[in-house]
């Protein structure tokens, strides 16, 4: 096999870690151009992001995906899925992030990786750790130097592998750039010994305290008076805290496309028509495979897992007969007894799968298949051909065992091999995955199986139903083109409209609508109680079986929440303020000049509660929750001192300092070793997101995808 070949069985494993690590690496450390005119037009209509005031192209981000997508085939993964195509958005998104907002402070700093560094990550004395990873030899898990040789040899003349390289070599010297940012960063940091102390302090003493409380939620809402005037002052004191995300909201109808019942009629005719070509065709598997929606799939069943529908007419064991046509799930069947055999219930098997691919094609993998059959039959050991050869990595490293299976476990091909054949048969069978080589090694008692065919035609819509439907959606749209009209129309005709509120740019579901997110862009295009367009200018946008006709109802853009946006939310904290400020102020009056709990809790009738073992870093207080305020002012108190009243989350509370537990001190350079470290993997990431605050990135990214 081809060194590169070798590489893709360790890749394909390592890859999907490899291109996030630098990024966790760096962000989380140990602590978790312009234009003007047509050419302007043309930049914004593609630009997927702009950082630092420089454009990025949806063109250039999409060719990176693609070439991401190639390493990602090279690794040896053919089928990509939608999910995986999504996460490598993710990591070239990240990567691009990187780049744009760090590649300026490296440059400043003078930091860089020469080519003698990178020598000495592959083939020094220490090899960077992918590279330990990816030329390890298989028994012994340590980096074979002449694997690696004979590979960076072969990038001279195989293009491929050159290709392959160079991603692992960037991510190599990605990963240490940032490391070397890192270290800069840590070692700018120091604890000094009064933060060590501080910090002993707080932490290492604890207080045992009593306090009484005044609930805000005893005084009524209706005792406070809060004008416009208020709103407006803590809107402008805290204006910080109301930061929000681009959100929009909608409602809309669905006009679902639903089988007519000429359809039903149509798709049970049309099964009917096929009963007795199935009945007398000698090639039933095929004909199955010609006819029905759904393959046949060549399983032998014992009579309990036969469908119930048909169980009494396999029972009968007449292969000359139909059943049917019958309905199951808003499905047409008919159904024929192919075979009836006796066969093993369950079977031990192992294989060696040879995979055709990129660089060894189908009569390649036969050949290799064949050839490692006779060596098997030759005498050869069959675990070990397992642990050396098969591309099925989970089974290789058991010698080739899958276990014990029953029918219907293994895909056809397989399955029928081992349960037609004996115990000790050697086959090579080819299935989509490659080819098996398969030694049978025990099977159970035999029993009665029935192997049934069947033909399923699912009731569909039609292409007359469908345009119908999509006629009715339009006309909906067109004659209600105000949100006044969408809003009576739908009271008028009794339609359920539905609403989706704060549906971000980027967000990917929507309850009862498969993959909406062609719907949520059109609705980042669309102005306030404007009926939402798709890219075609079409009201009536397609989202799987269904035509939606909505409408843009709120828009909130990125940045400062106006104050009508949250002023329930103000509201509510300005009732808290004034409530507390009116209970600190009775607190006062009537516990009077009294340094003593037990006086103030009997002039303000309430019942003293009791908090001990209470440090700096405590989180609550028995009987009243999470009030930090109220533990920080007790933990930095002396004993027997009375504090308050202390506005705390929940109420007011005054407090009384019983005991301060003084613990034996920790050790200072410990404690000053510890907090370095939190500082310092801290900082790695606290200074990427200041510099991404910096760089004002506008992520459009929810425009394409």
């Amino acid at each position: 096999m081809s060194v590169l070949q070798t590489l893709r069985e360790k890749g394909g494993i390592l890859l999907a870690v490899v291109i996030g690590a630098s990024l966790i690496i760096f962000i989380l450390g140990d602590f978790l151009g312009g234009g003007s005119g047509q050419g302007k037009r043309v930049q914004d209509q593609f630009e997927i992001a702009e950082i630092k005031n420089k454009s990025i192209s949806y063109q250039e981000f999409d060719n990176r995906l693609q070439n991401l997508a190639e390493i990602y085939k090279l690794s040896g993964t053919t089928n990509i899925t939608e999910e995986m195509t999504e996460s490598m958005r993710e990591d070239i998104w990240n990567k691009i992030l990187m780049e744009e907002v760090l590649g300026e402070e490296y440059s400043a700093l003078g930091l860089g990786v020469s080519s003698d560094e990178v020598e000495s990550m592959v083939l020094g004395d220490e090899p960077h750790p992918i590279v330990q990873q990816l030329f390890a030899n298989r028994e012994t898990g340590v980096l074979d130097k002449s694997f690696l040789v004979n590979f960076l040899k072969s990038t001279e003349f195989d293009p491929q592998a050159k290709a392959y390289w160079l991603f692992f070599e960037d991510e190599i010297v990605t990963e240490k750039l940032n490391t070397k940012f890192n270290n800069l960063i840590a070692k700018g940091l120091y604890v000094t010994s009064k933060q060590a102390e501080f910090e002993n302090n707080i932490t290492s003493n604890t207080v045992d305290f009593s306090f009484v409380m005044k609930l805000y939620s005893t005084m009524p809402d209706t005792a406070i008076t809060i004008n416009r005037s208020d709103l407006q002052k803590y809107y402008n004191d805290h204006k910080g805290e109301f930061k929000q995300t681009a959100m929009r909201s909608m409602e809309y109808v669905e006009f679902e496309v639903l089988p007519s019942e000429k359809d039903i009629e149509n798709t049970e005719d049309g099964i009917t028509d096929l009963i007795e070509d199935f009945r007398l065709t000698e090639t039933p598997e095929q004909f199955i495979n010609l006819s029905a929606d759904t393959r046949h799939n060549s399983y032998y069943m014992s009579l309990r897992d036969v469908p119930e529908m048909i169980r009494d007419f396999a029972e009968e064991e007449n292969t000359e007969d139909i059943y049917g046509p019958y309905l199951e799930n808003e499905i047409y069947k008919i159904a024929r007894l192919i075979d009836v055999a006796n066969r093993p219930d369950s079977v031990h098997a192992r294989h060696i799968l040879i995979s055709s691919n990129a660089y060894r094609n189908a009569a390649a993998a036969k050949n290799e298949a064949d050839s490692l059959r006779q060596l098997i039959e030759s005498g050869q050991s069959f675990e070990s051909l397992a642990t050396e050869f098969s591309d099925d990595q989970g089974s290789a490293q058991l010698g080739g065992d899958l276990g014990w299976f029953e029918e219907g476990q293994m895909v056809p091909e397989f399955s029928n091999a081992c349960f037609e054949g004996r115990e000790g048969d050697v086959e090579v069978v080819k299935s989509d995955f490659g080819y098996h080589i398969i030694e049978i090694l025990e099977q159970s008692s035999y029993s009665k199986k029935y192997l049934v065919g069947i033909i399923d035609r699912k009731i569909q819509p039609s292409t007359e139903t469908y345009n119908a439907t999509f006629s009715e959606a339009r006309q909906f749209a067109g004659t209600n083109n105000t949100y006044e009209k969408f809003n009576r129309a739908v009271a008028e005709q009794g339609l359920n409209k539905k609403v989706a509120t704060d549906v971000t740019p980027r967000k990917k579901t929507l309850p009862g609508l498969e993959e909406p997110r062609r719907l949520i862009r059109a609705l980042y295009e669309t102005e306030e109680n404007s009926i939402i367009l798709a890219e075609n200018q079409q009201a009536a946008i397609e989202i799987g079986n269904k035509f939606i006709v909505a409408y843009c109802t709120d828009i909130k853009e990125e940045g400062i929440a106006d104050l009508e946006s949250v002023e329930s939310e103000i509201r509510f904290a300005v009732l808290k303020e004034k409530k507390a400020e009116r209970i600190i102020e009775n607190m006062k009056e009537e516990a009077g000049d009294s340094e003593n709990i037990e006086n103030i809790a009997s002039r303000l009738d309430l019942r003293i509660n009791e908090a001990t073992n209470i440090n700096f870093n405590s989180f609550s207080l028995p009987a009243a929750g999470v009030e930090p305020a109220v533990i920080a002012i007790a933990s930095g108190s002396p004993e027997g001192f009375v504090s308050g009243p202390v506005k705390g989350n929940n109420g007011v509370f005054i407090i009384s300092v019983n005991n301060v537990n003084v613990n034996e001190n920790q050790n200072a350079d410990m404690i000053r070793s510890r907090l370095n470290s939190t500082f310092q993997a801290r900082a790695s990431f606290e200074v990427f997101e200041a510099l991404k605050e910096e760089a004002n990135i506008v992520d459009k990214r929810y425009r394409f995808y």
